[in-house]
């Protein structure tokens, strides 16, 4: 089982690491202006990077009940509490914070708005990754 663990952390620390190389190559969106689609690869990676990250927490959460701990949680806020408990992440505010811009980037086209899930992205979700990234690379 711990093998599955150690798969999970592995898959995590890639997302993460991809992540991280949009984050800092991020330039800041300005809303007023009209970008081309190749000018907007690097947002767009950027979102698809931060979900894939996202999604990769979760999955490794989900794996570290299954083989650390006696029951899953039934929910997601029950996850996400167990993981503050245990110091993976720094609040249950902060991530239900990342699940909502999550779910934002599908459906947001507003450019001001845009520019908020952007600034969202790299401030605190960039922030509270590199906190989980540091927290499952020092765990056995």
């Amino acid at each position: 089982m711990e093998i599955l663990l150690t798969a999970s952390r592995s898959k995590l620390n890639a997302a993460l690491e991809i992540y991280f190389a949009s984050v800092d190559g991020y330039q800041v969106f300005d809303p007023t202006r009209d970008y081309t689609p190749k000018e907007r690869e690097p947002l767009d990676a950027l979102c698809d990077r931060y979900m894939r990250a996202y999604e990769s927490a979760l999955k490794f959460f989900r794996t570290w009940e299954q083989v650390r701990e006696a029951a899953p949680s039934e929910t997601h806020r029950d996850l996400l509490l167990r993981m503050e408990k245990l110091g993976f992440v720094s609040s249950l505010q902060a991530w239900l914070v990342l699940r909502d811009l999550r779910n934002r980037i599908a459906h947001e086209y507003l450019p001001g708005e845009l520019a908020k899930v952007y600034a969202t992205m790299v401030g605190q979700a960039a922030h509270e990754f590199r906190l989980l990234q540091q927290k499952i690379n020092s765990i056995t």
